[in-house]
């Protein structure tokens, strides 16, 4: 098979981007081609806008290999497959601790955090523009009709219910709020739990909860629409906030007299709101935990009395996702009927779509947007 040409969406990295055709090789010794059928769309795409160098957008997807190098074993040639962002390299110090997905080989986001630019350390080659090589977001670049990967982005598909269209949302949105639930907090039966943001990354954590037997969720939003979605996802209460209430102290204060009077066990945040970043610490009781899951990165100011006492603060990547592991274990609760994900796809759209598609999800009116392929 010769070079494939295919259409994609480019960055131009000022904040635009545009709908060009791509030039992809054939997989070398430990990469495979993957022909998209679905790319899911979250708020990190958008920012990838601005990174300041042109790549090829995307970070969720699924579709069938279409080829693979000589040394690829855990993919055949015609099997489905769930694209993942944080591809490990299984041999560097963090993988060894079994935190593939903070590996210090392949990571786009620790690759960031060393001054490197944000499309990894090691950057796929194989994708060229206008006879220039182009990067992938985060190596995998999955608003395109063809990706080349390593091995280690892709999962393969074992529910033959899951459509590629939901299956598109786990590699990001699903892993990360399941996985900073069933991972990283370790949500107990009959315990509290609140969320803060119920966008795609909040709803999956308020699900995550329901799976784990949480007896109270609250879920809080300045969305009524939201608050609505959060109801259908499993939240036992909701509480609409007032976009005037810094830190969301007035929030806290209900979420205390909605749990005996001293705060919820689990707090979650889940807005990327970096003045709320500690706000999740004012909702928890004595010895709780909050977790900072939408990945705030800015300098913020934090009153160390929120801290009192013994309260833990967890800012975990994606879920602490280990793909191989964790993949089939949210196939199986979807299979099973726990893990709401056909449910949380509200629109579909084309690629030349895009525009509409982010324009939605800016303004708050998608669950989730897929991007579909013919």
């Amino acid at each position: 098979m010769s070079v494939i040409e295919c259409k994609a969406a480019i960055s131009i990295g000022d904040g635009k981007f545009t709908i060009e055709n791509i030039k992809v090789q054939q997989p070398k010794k430990d990469e495979v081609l993957v022909k998209m059928k679905a790319s899911g769309l979250c708020h990190t795409d958008h920012d990838s806008l601005t990174w300041g160098m042109p790549i090829v957008l995307g970070h969720e997807g699924a579709g069938i290999v279409e080829a693979i190098g000589e040394d690829v074993e855990n993919v055949k040639i015609g099997d489905e497959v769930i694209l993942n962002w944080a591809t490990p390299c299984y041999t560097c110090f963090q993988c060894q601790e079994g935190n593939q997905h903070i590996c210090e080989s392949n990571s786009p986001v620790i690759a960031n955090h060393a001054g490197k630019l944000p499309g990894g350390h090691v950057a796929i080659e194989g994708t060229t523009w206008n006879e220039k090589p182009i990067e992938r977001s985060f190596n995998i670049g999955t608003l395109s009709e063809y990706t080349l990967v390593r091995s280690s982005a892709v999962v393969k598909k074992r529910s033959e219910k899951l459509s590629f269209e939901s299956a598109s949302i786990v590699c990001c949105g699903v892993m990360t709020g399941c996985g900073s639930v069933f991972n990283t907090a370790n949500v107990t039966l009959g315990s509290s739990v609140v969320v803060l943001g119920t966008g795609g990354v909040g709803l999956n954590v308020i699900q995550a909860a329901r799976i784990s037997g949480a007896a109270k969720i609250i879920a809080i939003d300045i969305n009524e629409n939201r608050l609505k979605m959060a109801q259908d996802f499993g939240a036992t209460d909701v509480i609409l906030a007032d976009k005037n209430d810094k830190g969301l102290m007035q929030a806290a204060e209900i979420v205390k007299a909605m749990t005996d009077g001293r705060g919820a066990d689990f707090a979650f945040e889940c807005t990327a709101v970096p003045a709320l970043g500690v706000a999740p610490l004012a909702m928890i009781r004595n010895a709780g935990t909050a977790v900072q899951v939408s990945g705030i990165e800015e300098e913020i100011t934090v009153d160390m009395r929120l801290f009192e006492w013994d309260k833990k603060y967890i800012n975990p990547l994606y879920g602490a996702a280990r793909p191989e592991v964790d993949f089939p274990k949210l196939e199986a609760l979807y299979d099973k009927g726990d893990l709401m994900l056909d449910e949380m796809i509200t629109n579909t759209y084309t690629l030349d779509n895009l525009q509409q598609a982010f324009d939605d999800m800016l303004s708050g009116k998608n669950a989730k947007g897929v991007i579909t392929f013919n």
